[in-house]
């Protein structure tokens, strides 16, 4: 086990468990930008994406997040696999600490994208979530299939 992977302890039946792969990306950074959300629920797959004019890598992969938990229909166990440290360490390890400080990171400063976060943090309230970073382009079959949804995305929106 590497040492940037997490345990996840899965509740006694794994069909009651919604698999989630998200991704974004933009080109240039900043710049044109796609995200994608790959949702798995025992045998359904449901894939969906976006795109933005003028937004950052970071916004991007935020907003998947966004997209896939608000498409919830009800309160889920819920396994996240993200390529973003900025995604994983933003909602596990910093939030609380962005909340307690009205907003504002550990030197001062306001924290970037406080609009998603906060769409995040709304939207996980009523779900179990496991948060899990997986190392982009390293052959994790959803992840590349996200990668390239979300690249679809802005290309079909903005070419090139």
């Amino acid at each position: 086990m590497a040492s940037d992977d997490i345990v996840v302890s899965l509740p006694a039946d794994p069909e009651k468990v919604v698999e989630v792969w998200t991704d974004g990306g933009c080109k240039p950074n900043p710049g044109p930008g796609g995200w994608a959300a790959i949702m798995k629920f025992r045998d359904v797959i449901k894939e969906f994406s976006g795109a933005e004019e003028k937004t950052t890598n970071n916004r991007m992969e935020l907003t998947a997040v966004a997209e896939a938990l608000e498409s919830l229909k009800r309160p889920c166990h819920v396994v996240i696999h993200t390529d973003s440290q900025y995604v994983k360490n933003g909602i596990t390890r910093w939030s609380d600490g962005w909340v307690r400080k009205g907003w504002r990171s550990s030197t001062g400063d306001p924290v970037a994208n406080i609009d998603l976060w906060q769409r995040i943090l709304e939207a996980q309230k009523e779900h179990r979530i496991d948060w899990l970073w997986v190392r982009g382009h390293s052959g994790h079959d959803m992840n590349e299939r996200a990668d390239r949804l979300a690249t679809e995305a802005r290309r079909a929106a903005f070419g090139g």
